[in-house]
């Protein structure tokens, strides 16, 4: 059960590893676009390929789709990305009940955005969670658990990325810990919990007088999606590829634009200097920021904000 692209790679994995996939389960087909053109899910796009059944029920937890999940029998249902709130009435029917994989090293990080929330604390690193399911949300037993760097000046994107391939592994080595009753079960530390709330545009909006170290976790934590922004001449730039130039410098003025290299565009901010890599004018493409000032000159000692 899947629905993104941080899905595939898991999807594949049990493709290669010889397992008996009965169903692939994803969301419907969804509208997308300025041209409100019907998209089928990176996910289904995938099975498909491999000569996969697709299910793709409105609501998982109805008594119907619940009874077709039955009459399949499964084994085990793996969830990574799926997208809707599971019930124990269907997290039961498997008979080795439903697994998890989760980007995150929980207790740590529950909830709908745990890679662009790691960026955003600025934290030294996070992880994938193999866990069993249940009706709490990203609460039940952890069974494997993998530790990841995060990288220096990394982008919520690129952390997405790496993530998503590593989660095959440890989808795979989860299911033979299992098969062979090597893997124990252990029940998460609640003490320990935090939140992953779900990416909210209202806090995208840069705010110069923070700390550059705190811009550039914003920054990256919003790239690509949806992108934080700073407004000049009443419009918004988007702001991507960020990294602190210089973390102590005070008495600036938070906002100034103070020049631009090769790498990207230097701001002060109430703390530090920060380096954006690039631009998004409204309407246009994602640009590197040389090739972005040719069509929108930004000059020197000019405040964003």
């Amino acid at each position: 059960m899947g629905t993104p692209e941080f899905a595939v790679p898991s999807l594949k994995a049990l493709v290669d590893s010889g397992h008996n996939i009965l169903a692939v389960v994803t969301q419907p087909d969804r509208p997308k676009g300025r041209g409100r053109q019907i998209v089928s899910s990176p996910v289904k796009h995938a099975a498909m390929g491999y000569g996969l059944e697709v299910l793709q029920p409105e609501r998982v937890s109805d008594q119907e789709f619940c009874e077709a999940i039955r009459l399949l029998s499964p084994d085990i249902c793996v969830v990574v990305a799926f997208g809707q709130i599971l019930k124990k009435k269907f997290l039961d029917i498997p008979g080795w009940g439903s697994l998890n994989i989760h980007a995150s090293l929980l207790p740590e990080l529950r909830g709908a955005a745990p890679i662009q929330r790691a960026i955003l604390n600025d934290e030294s690193h996070t992880g994938l969670t193999a866990m069993r399911m249940e009706e709490g949300l990203d609460t039940g037993p952890i069974i494997l658990q993998e530790k990841v760097a995060i990288l220096k000046d990394e982008t919520a994107g690129e952390l997405h990325d790496r993530l998503s391939q590593l989660s095959g592994g440890i989808l795979i080595d989860t299911l033979k810990g299992l098969s062979e009753r090597s893997l124990p079960e252990i029940p998460q530390d609640e003490a320990g919990a935090t939140y992953a709330s779900k990416i909210d545009r209202n806090m995208a909006l840069v705010k110069w007088d923070q700390s550059a170290r705190t811009i550039s976790a914003l920054i990256r934590a919003l790239d690509p999606v949806p992108g934080a922004y700073t407004i000049l001449n009443q419009k918004e730039i988007k702001l991507f590829s960020s990294r602190v130039l210089d973390e102590k410098r005070t008495g600036g003025m938070p906002g100034r634009v103070l020049g631009c290299s090769k790498d990207g565009l230097e701001v002060e901010t109430a703390r530090g200097i920060i380096q954006i890599g690039h631009l998004q004018a409204q309407g246009k493409k994602r640009l590197p920021v040389r090739d972005f000032l040719r069509g929108f000159p930004i000059k020197n000692n000019t405040v964003l904000g």
